[in-house]
Protein backbone atom coordinates (compact mmCIF):
# COMPACT_ATOMS: atom_id res chain seq x y z
CA UNK A 1 0.00 0.00 0.00
CA UNK A 2 2.80 2.26 1.18
CA UNK A 3 5.22 3.66 -1.94
CA UNK A 4 8.89 2.59 -2.39
CA UNK A 5 11.84 4.06 -1.68
CA UNK A 6 12.54 4.58 -5.75
CA UNK A 7 8.90 5.73 -6.26
CA UNK A 8 9.28 8.21 -3.63
CA UNK A 9 12.56 9.44 -4.93
CA UNK A 10 11.18 9.97 -8.32
CA UNK A 11 8.27 11.49 -7.19
CA UNK A 12 10.59 14.09 -5.40
CA UNK A 13 12.14 14.56 -8.42
CA UNK A 14 9.14 15.49 -10.17
CA UNK A 15 8.05 18.00 -7.50
CA UNK A 16 11.51 19.47 -7.63
CA UNK A 17 11.01 20.67 -11.04
CA UNK A 18 7.13 21.26 -10.54
CA UNK A 19 8.76 23.42 -7.04
CA UNK A 20 11.08 25.31 -9.20
CA UNK A 21 8.92 25.83 -12.49
CA UNK A 22 6.31 27.25 -9.62
CA UNK A 23 8.86 29.95 -8.21
CA UNK A 24 10.03 30.90 -12.06
CA UNK A 25 6.56 30.73 -13.32
CA UNK A 26 5.17 33.17 -10.65
CA UNK A 27 7.91 35.53 -11.04
CA UNK A 28 7.01 35.30 -14.90
CA UNK A 29 3.45 35.73 -14.36
CA UNK A 30 3.68 38.40 -11.85
CA UNK A 31 5.90 40.50 -14.52
CA UNK A 32 3.45 40.17 -17.33
CA UNK A 33 0.53 40.35 -15.23
CA UNK A 34 1.73 43.86 -13.70
CA UNK A 35 3.51 44.93 -17.07
CA UNK A 36 0.59 44.69 -19.48
CA UNK A 37 -2.65 46.62 -18.84
CA UNK A 38 -5.45 44.26 -17.56
CA UNK A 39 -7.49 44.42 -20.50
CA UNK A 40 -4.07 43.11 -22.51
CA UNK A 41 -3.32 40.25 -20.36
CA UNK A 42 -6.83 39.15 -20.78
CA UNK A 43 -6.41 38.86 -24.27
CA UNK A 44 -2.86 37.15 -24.25
CA UNK A 45 -4.55 35.12 -21.80
CA UNK A 46 -7.42 34.08 -23.98
CA UNK A 47 -5.23 34.00 -26.88
CA UNK A 48 -2.50 31.58 -25.40
CA UNK A 49 -5.28 29.29 -23.87
CA UNK A 50 -6.70 29.03 -27.30
CA UNK A 51 -3.47 27.97 -28.35
CA UNK A 52 -3.30 25.45 -25.99
CA UNK A 53 -6.37 24.05 -27.16
CA UNK A 54 -5.40 23.78 -30.81
CA UNK A 55 -1.77 22.30 -29.53
CA UNK A 56 -3.48 19.21 -29.24
CA UNK A 57 -4.45 18.78 -32.02
CA UNK A 58 -0.45 18.38 -33.15
CA UNK A 59 0.03 14.98 -34.76
CA UNK A 60 -3.58 14.29 -34.48
CA UNK A 61 -2.92 13.02 -30.76
CA UNK A 62 -0.12 10.72 -31.43
CA UNK A 63 1.79 12.03 -28.71
CA UNK A 64 -0.36 9.30 -26.84
CA UNK A 65 1.30 6.53 -28.37
CA UNK A 66 4.78 7.88 -28.34
CA UNK A 67 4.43 8.36 -24.39
CA UNK A 68 3.11 4.68 -23.92
CA UNK A 69 5.58 3.19 -26.47
CA UNK A 70 8.50 5.21 -24.41
CA UNK A 71 7.04 4.10 -20.85
CA UNK A 72 6.65 0.70 -21.98
CA UNK A 73 8.69 -0.07 -25.50
CA UNK A 74 11.41 2.02 -25.59
CA UNK A 75 13.40 0.41 -28.20
CA UNK A 76 10.40 1.51 -30.29
CA UNK A 77 10.86 5.45 -29.82
CA UNK A 78 12.99 6.38 -32.59
CA UNK A 79 9.94 4.65 -34.86
CA UNK A 80 7.16 5.94 -33.43
CA UNK A 81 8.72 9.42 -33.17
CA UNK A 82 9.47 9.57 -36.55
CA UNK A 83 5.64 9.02 -37.26
CA UNK A 84 4.93 12.01 -35.23
CA UNK A 85 6.90 14.23 -37.41
CA UNK A 86 4.89 13.13 -40.11
CA UNK A 87 1.59 13.26 -38.98
CA UNK A 88 2.25 17.04 -36.99
CA UNK A 89 2.71 18.26 -40.77
CA UNK A 90 0.09 16.44 -41.76
CA UNK A 91 -2.05 18.31 -38.68
CA UNK A 92 -0.92 21.82 -39.77
CA UNK A 93 -3.59 22.79 -42.16
CA UNK A 94 -6.76 21.55 -39.66
CA UNK A 95 -5.03 23.71 -37.20
CA UNK A 96 -5.09 26.76 -39.32
CA UNK A 97 -8.54 26.69 -39.98
CA UNK A 98 -9.80 26.11 -36.66
CA UNK A 99 -7.48 28.79 -35.60
CA UNK A 100 -8.85 31.13 -38.21
CA UNK A 101 -12.36 30.20 -36.95
CA UNK A 102 -11.28 30.93 -33.36
CA UNK A 103 -10.46 34.33 -34.13
CA UNK A 104 -13.05 35.38 -36.49
CA UNK A 105 -15.31 34.55 -33.73
CA UNK A 106 -13.64 35.68 -30.76
CA UNK A 107 -10.49 37.81 -31.62
CA UNK A 108 -11.10 39.66 -34.31
CA UNK A 109 -12.38 42.98 -33.37
CA UNK A 110 -10.16 42.59 -29.88
CA UNK A 111 -6.63 41.87 -30.97
CA UNK A 112 -4.94 41.86 -34.75
CA UNK A 113 -4.35 39.02 -36.43
CA UNK A 114 -0.22 39.23 -36.49
CA UNK A 115 -0.26 39.16 -32.59
CA UNK A 116 -2.77 36.46 -32.55
CA UNK A 117 -0.90 34.07 -35.25
CA UNK A 118 2.41 34.79 -33.02
CA UNK A 119 1.11 33.35 -29.82
CA UNK A 120 -0.52 30.28 -31.61
CA UNK A 121 3.10 29.36 -33.25
CA UNK A 122 4.40 30.00 -29.36
CA UNK A 123 2.20 27.83 -28.39
CA UNK A 124 1.21 25.26 -30.78
CA UNK A 125 4.73 24.56 -32.93
CA UNK A 126 7.47 26.14 -30.15
CA UNK A 127 5.60 25.02 -26.47
CA UNK A 128 4.16 22.11 -27.69
CA UNK A 129 7.19 20.33 -28.66
CA UNK A 130 9.26 21.08 -26.07
CA UNK A 131 6.21 19.02 -23.98
CA UNK A 132 6.44 16.16 -26.18
CA UNK A 133 10.55 15.87 -25.52
CA UNK A 134 9.61 16.31 -21.90
CA UNK A 135 6.72 13.62 -22.14
CA UNK A 136 9.74 11.19 -24.28
CA UNK A 137 12.03 11.88 -20.94
CA UNK A 138 9.12 11.08 -18.13
CA UNK A 139 7.85 8.10 -20.19
CA UNK A 140 11.99 7.11 -20.07
CA UNK A 141 12.26 7.82 -16.71
CA UNK A 142 14.62 10.70 -16.70
CA UNK A 143 12.63 12.42 -14.34
CA UNK A 144 15.63 14.75 -14.14
CA UNK A 145 15.78 16.04 -17.13
CA UNK A 146 12.13 16.12 -17.70
CA UNK A 147 12.07 18.53 -14.75
CA UNK A 148 15.26 20.72 -16.14
CA UNK A 149 13.75 21.22 -19.14
CA UNK A 150 10.29 21.94 -17.68
CA UNK A 151 12.47 24.86 -15.61
CA UNK A 152 15.09 25.88 -18.24
CA UNK A 153 11.55 26.77 -20.41
CA UNK A 154 9.88 29.04 -17.60
CA UNK A 155 13.43 30.53 -16.82
CA UNK A 156 13.61 31.46 -20.30
CA UNK A 157 10.22 33.41 -20.47
CA UNK A 158 10.82 34.64 -17.28
CA UNK A 159 13.92 36.38 -18.97
CA UNK A 160 11.77 37.61 -21.78
CA UNK A 161 9.35 38.75 -18.75
CA UNK A 162 12.24 40.59 -17.34
CA UNK A 163 13.72 41.93 -20.30
CA UNK A 164 9.98 43.32 -21.50
CA UNK A 165 9.48 44.88 -18.14
CA UNK A 166 12.84 46.99 -18.72
CA UNK A 167 12.09 48.14 -21.93
CA UNK A 168 10.30 51.32 -22.38
CA UNK A 169 7.25 50.29 -24.27
CA UNK A 170 4.76 48.05 -22.63
CA UNK A 171 2.72 47.01 -25.73
CA UNK A 172 1.05 43.58 -26.32
CA UNK A 173 2.87 43.09 -29.55
CA UNK A 174 5.94 43.72 -28.16
CA UNK A 175 5.25 41.14 -25.52
CA UNK A 176 4.28 38.69 -28.27
CA UNK A 177 7.47 39.25 -29.99
CA UNK A 178 9.45 38.41 -26.84
CA UNK A 179 7.60 35.32 -25.70
CA UNK A 180 7.99 33.87 -29.42
CA UNK A 181 11.48 34.50 -28.76
CA UNK A 182 11.76 32.66 -25.68
CA UNK A 183 9.78 29.97 -26.34
CA UNK A 184 11.51 29.55 -29.67
CA UNK A 185 15.08 29.55 -27.79
CA UNK A 186 13.40 26.71 -25.09
CA UNK A 187 12.76 24.32 -28.77
CA UNK A 188 15.96 24.56 -29.74
CA UNK A 189 17.66 23.49 -26.66
CA UNK A 190 15.30 20.45 -26.09
CA UNK A 191 15.76 19.25 -29.23
CA UNK A 192 19.56 19.42 -29.25
CA UNK A 193 20.48 18.65 -25.41
CA UNK A 194 16.96 16.86 -23.62
CA UNK A 195 16.34 14.31 -26.92
CA UNK A 196 17.33 11.41 -26.09
CA UNK A 197 20.03 10.15 -28.65
CA UNK A 198 17.73 7.58 -30.76
CA UNK A 199 17.46 6.93 -34.66
CA UNK A 200 14.65 7.94 -36.42
CA UNK A 201 13.21 5.70 -38.93
CA UNK A 202 9.95 5.28 -40.54
CA UNK A 203 7.68 2.30 -40.33
CA UNK A 204 4.61 2.62 -41.58
CA UNK A 205 3.29 -0.32 -40.51
CA UNK A 206 3.38 0.74 -37.41
CA UNK A 207 1.03 3.50 -37.33
CA UNK A 208 -2.22 2.64 -38.81
CA UNK A 209 -3.22 0.33 -35.42
CA UNK A 210 -2.26 3.36 -32.98
CA UNK A 211 -3.90 5.74 -34.83
CA UNK A 212 -7.46 5.34 -33.40
CA UNK A 213 -5.35 5.57 -30.02
CA UNK A 214 -3.86 8.50 -30.86
CA UNK A 215 -7.00 10.31 -32.37
CA UNK A 216 -8.91 9.01 -29.24
CA UNK A 217 -6.39 9.98 -27.19
CA UNK A 218 -6.21 13.63 -29.26
CA UNK A 219 -10.13 14.50 -28.89
CA UNK A 220 -10.17 13.91 -24.97
CA UNK A 221 -7.15 15.85 -24.77
CA UNK A 222 -8.74 18.96 -26.45
CA UNK A 223 -11.92 18.25 -24.82
CA UNK A 224 -10.58 18.51 -21.84
CA UNK A 225 -8.40 21.53 -22.67
CA UNK A 226 -11.67 23.04 -23.59
CA UNK A 227 -13.24 22.94 -20.78
CA UNK A 228 -10.37 23.47 -18.40
CA UNK A 229 -9.79 26.87 -20.29
CA UNK A 230 -13.60 27.53 -21.42
CA UNK A 231 -14.31 29.43 -18.76
CA UNK A 232 -11.31 32.10 -19.67
CA UNK A 233 -13.09 32.30 -23.66
CA UNK A 234 -16.60 32.93 -22.15
CA UNK A 235 -14.98 35.57 -19.61
CA UNK A 236 -14.08 37.34 -22.44
CA UNK A 237 -17.22 37.03 -24.77
CA UNK A 238 -19.38 37.39 -21.93
CA UNK A 239 -17.54 40.33 -19.55
CA UNK A 240 -15.02 42.01 -21.82
CA UNK A 241 -11.15 42.34 -21.79
CA UNK A 242 -10.76 43.58 -18.23
CA UNK A 243 -12.79 41.16 -16.66
CA UNK A 244 -11.50 38.61 -18.43
CA UNK A 245 -7.69 39.64 -17.60
CA UNK A 246 -9.21 39.82 -13.49
CA UNK A 247 -10.38 36.39 -14.08
CA UNK A 248 -7.38 35.36 -15.64
CA UNK A 249 -5.23 36.73 -13.13
CA UNK A 250 -6.74 35.15 -10.62
CA UNK A 251 -7.43 31.49 -12.35
CA UNK A 252 -3.70 31.78 -12.74
CA UNK A 253 -2.62 32.02 -8.92
CA UNK A 254 -5.23 28.96 -8.67
CA UNK A 255 -3.57 27.16 -11.48
CA UNK A 256 0.06 27.35 -9.56
CA UNK A 257 -2.02 25.22 -6.53
CA UNK A 258 -1.95 22.45 -9.57
CA UNK A 259 1.87 21.83 -10.04
CA UNK A 260 2.49 19.63 -6.62
CA UNK A 261 -0.86 17.65 -7.92
CA UNK A 262 0.30 16.99 -11.38
CA UNK A 263 3.55 15.77 -10.26
CA UNK A 264 1.47 13.00 -8.48
CA UNK A 265 -1.20 12.82 -11.50
CA UNK A 266 2.33 11.95 -13.62
CA UNK A 267 3.09 8.96 -11.17
CA UNK A 268 0.12 7.68 -10.34
CA UNK A 269 -0.69 7.23 -14.19
CA UNK A 270 2.23 5.43 -14.91
CA UNK A 271 1.92 3.15 -11.98
CA UNK A 272 -1.91 2.12 -13.05
CA UNK A 273 -0.68 1.76 -16.77
CA UNK A 274 2.30 -0.63 -15.40
CA UNK A 275 -0.14 -2.44 -12.73
CA UNK A 276 -2.88 -2.66 -14.57
CA UNK A 277 -5.08 -1.14 -11.76
CA UNK A 278 -5.20 0.99 -9.11
CA UNK A 279 -5.01 -1.29 -5.45
CA UNK A 280 -6.32 -0.13 -2.23
CA UNK A 281 -10.44 0.31 -2.53
CA UNK A 282 -12.66 3.32 -2.04
CA UNK A 283 -11.01 4.02 1.32
CA UNK A 284 -7.98 4.96 -0.29
CA UNK A 285 -9.60 6.80 -3.30
CA UNK A 286 -11.20 8.84 -0.83
CA UNK A 287 -7.62 9.62 1.11
CA UNK A 288 -6.35 10.38 -2.28
CA UNK A 289 -9.01 13.06 -2.65
CA UNK A 290 -9.10 14.51 0.22
CA UNK A 291 -5.07 14.92 0.02
CA UNK A 292 -5.43 16.40 -3.56
CA UNK A 293 -8.40 19.15 -2.34
CA UNK A 294 -6.32 20.14 1.24
CA UNK A 295 -3.45 20.57 -0.91
CA UNK A 296 -5.34 22.66 -3.44
CA UNK A 297 -7.42 24.63 -0.84
CA UNK A 298 -3.90 25.76 1.24
CA UNK A 299 -2.17 26.65 -1.83
CA UNK A 300 -4.69 29.44 -2.20
CA UNK A 301 -5.16 30.06 1.34
CA UNK A 302 -1.38 30.75 1.84
CA UNK A 303 -1.68 33.35 -0.89
CA UNK A 304 -4.62 34.81 0.66
CA UNK A 305 -2.73 35.00 3.78
CA UNK A 306 0.36 36.46 2.47
CA UNK A 307 -1.86 39.52 0.71
CA UNK A 308 -3.80 39.95 3.84
CA UNK A 309 -1.22 42.32 5.40
CA UNK A 310 0.56 43.50 2.25
CA UNK A 311 -2.32 43.80 -0.52
CA UNK A 312 0.46 44.88 -2.92
CA UNK A 313 2.87 42.59 -2.53
CA UNK A 314 2.05 40.87 -5.96
CA UNK A 315 1.93 44.21 -7.86
CA UNK A 316 -0.94 46.58 -8.90
CA UNK A 317 -2.91 44.67 -11.36
CA UNK A 318 -2.58 41.61 -8.96
CA UNK A 319 -3.72 43.17 -6.19
CA UNK A 320 -6.89 44.19 -8.30
CA UNK A 321 -7.64 40.94 -9.06
CA UNK A 322 -7.17 39.72 -5.62
CA UNK A 323 -10.51 40.33 -4.16
CA UNK A 324 -11.87 37.19 -6.59
CA UNK A 325 -9.36 34.81 -3.98
CA UNK A 326 -11.30 34.09 -1.33
CA UNK A 327 -14.85 34.19 -2.75
CA UNK A 328 -13.04 31.21 -5.52
CA UNK A 329 -11.71 29.18 -2.28
CA UNK A 330 -13.31 26.01 -3.78
CA UNK A 331 -12.26 26.01 -6.52
CA UNK A 332 -8.58 25.04 -6.96
CA UNK A 333 -10.16 21.90 -5.44
CA UNK A 334 -12.67 21.05 -7.66
CA UNK A 335 -10.67 22.09 -10.72
CA UNK A 336 -7.42 19.50 -9.77
CA UNK A 337 -9.89 17.08 -8.58
CA UNK A 338 -11.60 16.96 -12.18
CA UNK A 339 -7.99 16.62 -13.92
CA UNK A 340 -6.73 14.17 -11.65
CA UNK A 341 -10.26 12.16 -12.42
CA UNK A 342 -9.17 12.37 -16.16
CA UNK A 343 -5.75 11.08 -15.15
CA UNK A 344 -7.47 8.00 -13.74
CA UNK A 345 -9.48 7.43 -17.22
CA UNK A 346 -6.52 7.94 -19.34
CA UNK A 347 -4.25 5.54 -17.16
CA UNK A 348 -7.09 3.04 -17.55
CA UNK A 349 -7.13 3.21 -21.32
CA UNK A 350 -10.93 4.25 -21.24
CA UNK A 351 -10.34 6.78 -23.76
CA UNK A 352 -13.97 6.72 -25.35
CA UNK A 353 -15.34 7.06 -22.33
CA UNK A 354 -13.30 9.84 -21.17
CA UNK A 355 -14.23 12.06 -24.10
CA UNK A 356 -17.79 11.70 -23.66
CA UNK A 357 -17.84 12.47 -19.69
CA UNK A 358 -15.74 15.76 -20.61
CA UNK A 359 -18.31 16.59 -23.33
CA UNK A 360 -20.68 16.53 -20.88
CA UNK A 361 -18.29 18.23 -18.43
CA UNK A 362 -18.01 21.14 -20.90
CA UNK A 363 -21.61 21.44 -21.73
CA UNK A 364 -22.52 21.58 -18.19
CA UNK A 365 -19.85 24.29 -17.48
CA UNK A 366 -20.94 26.46 -19.79
CA UNK A 367 -24.38 26.43 -19.46
CA UNK A 368 -23.63 27.28 -16.04
CA UNK A 369 -21.08 29.54 -16.26
CA UNK A 370 -22.92 31.62 -18.79
CA UNK A 371 -26.34 32.08 -16.53
CA UNK A 372 -23.95 33.17 -13.86
CA UNK A 373 -22.29 35.82 -15.50
CA UNK A 374 -25.62 36.79 -17.27
CA UNK A 375 -27.32 36.86 -14.41
CA UNK A 376 -24.66 38.54 -11.74
CA UNK A 377 -22.58 40.77 -14.10
CA UNK A 378 -21.26 43.03 -11.63
CA UNK A 379 -17.91 42.53 -10.60
CA UNK A 380 -18.08 41.23 -7.06
CA UNK A 381 -21.32 39.15 -7.58
CA UNK A 382 -20.43 36.78 -10.04
CA UNK A 383 -17.14 35.25 -8.24
CA UNK A 384 -18.82 32.89 -4.93
CA UNK A 385 -21.10 31.78 -7.91
CA UNK A 386 -18.03 29.64 -9.34
CA UNK A 387 -17.68 27.57 -6.11
CA UNK A 388 -20.87 26.12 -7.18
CA UNK A 389 -19.93 25.72 -10.83
CA UNK A 390 -17.02 24.39 -10.51
CA UNK A 391 -18.46 22.25 -7.60
CA UNK A 392 -20.85 20.44 -10.19
CA UNK A 393 -18.79 19.80 -12.69
CA UNK A 394 -17.05 17.94 -10.14
CA UNK A 395 -19.95 15.96 -8.60
CA UNK A 396 -20.63 14.79 -12.65
CA UNK A 397 -16.96 13.94 -12.85
CA UNK A 398 -16.48 11.88 -10.29
CA UNK A 399 -19.74 9.89 -10.21
CA UNK A 400 -18.88 8.66 -13.92
CA UNK A 401 -15.24 8.23 -13.25
CA UNK A 402 -15.44 6.37 -10.69
CA UNK A 403 -18.73 4.15 -12.00
CA UNK A 404 -16.24 3.62 -14.86
CA UNK A 405 -13.04 2.22 -12.94
CA UNK A 406 -15.91 -0.28 -11.01
CA UNK A 407 -16.67 -1.52 -14.19
CA UNK A 408 -13.45 -1.83 -15.53
CA UNK A 409 -12.46 -3.75 -12.27
CA UNK A 410 -15.23 -6.18 -12.05
CA UNK A 411 -14.15 -6.81 -15.82
CA UNK A 412 -10.32 -7.73 -14.82
CA UNK A 413 -11.41 -9.68 -11.92
CA UNK A 414 -13.97 -11.49 -14.11
CA UNK A 415 -11.10 -12.45 -16.30
CA UNK A 416 -8.59 -13.43 -14.07
CA UNK A 417 -11.48 -15.94 -12.37
CA UNK A 418 -13.46 -17.27 -15.45
CA UNK A 419 -12.77 -19.90 -17.16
Amino acid sequence: MLPDRAAIFAYLTILSGSAGRLVISLVYFLIVANTLTLGEFGLFATASATGLILSRMLAFGFVSPVYRVATVKPRLLGAYLAGFSALALLSLPAIAAVAALAYVFLFAERLAALPFALILVAEILCWRLVEVVAIVNNGLRRFRQAALLVILGSSLRTVAALLFAAFGRHSLEIWVLAYLAATTATLSLALIFFLPPLRLRFVRRLYPRRMADAVYAGAAEIVFYVQAELDKLLMLALAGERIAGLYAIAMRVIDLTAMPVRSFNQMLVQKIMKDRGFAGGAGRLALVEAGIATISIGGLLAVIIALWPFPGLLGRNVSEAAYLFLPLLLVPAFRNLVEYHAELLYARERTGSRIALLLAITGLKAALLSWVMLRFPADDAWAPWLNLVFGAVYVLSAAVTYRLLAQAGRGVTASRTGP
